[in-house]
């Protein structure tokens, strides 16, 4: 097959194409290669992309229309994996039209171009965001999620409605992955686990908001992948005798699906510290801090329809995955 992969140079996105292109398919990466963090970091990944056959890169704004239907036209996809987004919880709050222009606009744009191209199966990028105010957890993907408490969940949230209003009225199969906390080699600078082993490693200190008292379910990189490439080949069609009255909002009489992508497990912020200067051998200047706004207290991913429907669910542990971090990190920064 032939796949679209948008934010190919970003974290979760270089991973996916990657292992499409390790089971045979033929990738084209698409990415705005913007300087919302280090960009040595995407040129890095793009890289090893670049290294492989089946990989074309292109270098494309998702606002623009044009070009997005350029790169539409020139090749005919079969499926398309969209991850690309303005992405992070804190800048929303301070640069609300990135996320405008990118989450919004070019999301339309990708609706767009996949229903004039019959497009198989779109896959978009979701957050376990959405969740917003939800207080019991786990969060399952039934939940209703009309509470978001950033612009960011606000968007994700609005992707998801907006990809449910195409599988309806074109009959274009979508499929939303609430992912939750991804981290790993490769990942991104603005998230806690790489800024914290940044600063522990450079004697610095970390700020630890709500007092170290906020809960989050880490997921590896690998176990992401492992969840996006097979649900990529899970096509969803509507369920026969739905109806909103069901009460499961993650299905529909359309062909739609949400998932969440979660290790199925809640670590408290400071355990995860711990583990950090564990793997370190160094111990952190903490600095204690009331939480910020847009953060959530806890998320934790309920899995029950991963499992039954792609017979998979996330299991690296939380020791196992930093460890791998931190190998690559001293490798890449060379410290």
């Amino acid at each position: 097959m032939k796949i679209l992969v948008t934010g190919a140079a970003g974290f979760i996105g270089a991973f996916t194409s990657q292992r499409f292109i390790e089971q045979g398919h033929e990738v084209v990466g698409i990415d705005n290669l913007n300087d919302y963090y280090d960009v040595n970091l995407k040129y890095g990944r793009l890289a090893w992309l670049n290294a492989l056959p089946q990989f074309e890169f292109k270098q494309v704004e998702l606002g623009d229309t044009q070009a997005v239907n350029a790169v539409f036209a020139e090749h005919q996809f079969d499926r398309v994996v969209h991850l690309a987004a303005q992405a992070g919880v804190r800048y929303s709050i301070t640069n609300p039209h990135a996320y405008v222009e990118s989450n919004l606009v070019g999301f339309v744009n990708i609706l767009e171009a996949c229903r004039h191209n019959n497009i198989e199966h779109l896959v978009y990028a979701s957050s376990s965001s959405v969740y917003g105010l939800n207080t019991d957890i786990p969060y399952s993907t039934s939940d209703r999620v009309d509470h978001p408490v950033s612009l960011y969940a606000a968007t994700k949230k609005s992707n998801e409605l907006m990809a449910h209003t195409y599988s309806h009225l074109y009959g274009l199969p979508t499929t939303g992955l609430r992912f939750f906390t991804v981290y790993g080699p490769w990942g991104r600078p603005d998230m806690a686990y790489f800024s914290f082993t940044k600063a522990i490693l450079e004697g610095k200190t970390i700020d630890v908001y709500n007092h170290g008292k906020m809960q989050r379910d880490f997921t590896y990189i690998d176990d992401i992948v492992e969840g996006v490439t097979r649900i990529a080949n899970k096509i969803p069609t509507g369920v026969e005798g739905w109806s909103p009255e069901s009460g499961d909002t993650s299905r529909s009489s359309a062909p739609y699906k949400i998932y969440n992508i979660g290790n199925h497990n809640t670590v408290e912020l400071g355990t995860f510290i711990e583990t950090i200067e564990k793997v370190l051998g160094k111990t952190a200047d903490k600095r204690y801090l009331d939480m910020q706004p847009g953060d959530v207290l806890a998320t934790y991913a309920n899995v029950d329809d991963l499992i039954a429907d792609v017979d998979f669910a996330p299991n690296t542990s939380l020791e196992v995955g930093l460890e791998k971090f931190v190998r690559w990190y001293h490798e890449f920064y060379k410290v």
